[in-house]
């Protein structure tokens, strides 16, 4: 049974670490403002387009760069619960055995 825990540490730590090195990025307006966060819904960076930060006005670009700021988040949130999901499955897709089905 400790085998089994220690293995499951280990596989959930190597998904966390490939959600390290994947990206997503959030966009708004256009691509004038990206947002890049990881897998592990850490945000990387923030671009926002000179030409339109320089015509923006403050009220608009704090509100699209919260609407690209969720809509990385939102991303990264799904890709680590289809990985999360994908490791369930793995670890315990063959439980059903265990209760007769």
């Amino acid at each position: 049974m400790f085998d089994k825990l220690l293995e499951a540490k280990q596989k959930a730590e190597a998904v966390k670490k490939r959600l390290d090195g994947l990206t997503v990025i959030g966009i708004a307006e256009g691509g004038k403002i990206k947002v890049t966060a990881n897998g592990n819904k850490v945000i990387q960076s923030i671009f926002v387009d000179q030409e339109y930060l320089q015509a923006a006005e403050k009220e608009e670009l704090e509100e699209l760069l919260t609407l690209a700021v969720n809509k990385a988040l939102e991303q990264a949130e799904n890709l680590n619960q289809s990985e999360m999901a994908a490791l369930s499955k793995e670890m315990f897709g063959g439980l059903g055995g265990l209760f007769g089905k």
